[in-house]
């Protein structure tokens, strides 16, 4: 048997207005983005901005269905418009912010697991990596310069 050490690079920020200018642009338009949930359900909103190589920001929020399955997160809602859109730029940059309507989310909330299989996708398509910011309600903001860094052992088209 071999062992195998997956480690992972990660920073954080303490607060939006640490980030860069541009960046906290981009999570303003997620916070705007998260305003839009339509989260009835779960009372959970998030809101995700991504920047793209043409300038153009994209964004999105999750909106539930109540045949649960049905609903879409917010950076799948943004990622696929950005896809179909605009199928020729690059992502660049995404901002993701999360709230819950019970109770104050002040820790980075990192998107799930479906997301980030799909974030993959877009980055492997693109051969470009996302850099991607994320936080709770206010509070820390979390940078991962890849998303091969929340998600190392990706499922990708290649082993199809």
């Amino acid at each position: 048997m071999k062992e195998v050490k997956i480690e992972t690079t990660l920073q954080v920020y303490d607060s939006i207005s640490n980030l860069p200018e541009d960046v906290q642009q981009l999570m303003n338009s997620a916070i705007e983005a998260r305003n839009n949930a339509y989260s009835p359900y779960s009372k959970f909103d998030v809101g995700a901005a991504i920047l793209l190589d043409n300038g153009k920001v994209i964004s999105g929020s999750n909106q539930e269905n109540a045949s649960y399955p049905s609903g879409l997160c917010a950076e799948r809602t943004a990622i696929y418009y950005a896809g179909a859109t605009y199928p020729k730029a690059k992502m660049l940059k995404m901002a993701l912010t999360a709230s819950s309507q019970n109770q104050q989310t002040l820790k980075p909330i990192p998107p799930c697991g479906a997301c980030r299989q799909a974030i993959a996708e877009y980055e492997i398509k693109q051969d470009n990596p996302i850099e991607i910011y994320f936080m709770g309600v206010k509070g820390k903001v979390v940078k991962s310069k890849s998303l091969a860094n929340l998600l190392p052992l990706v499922f990708e088209s290649s082993v199809l």
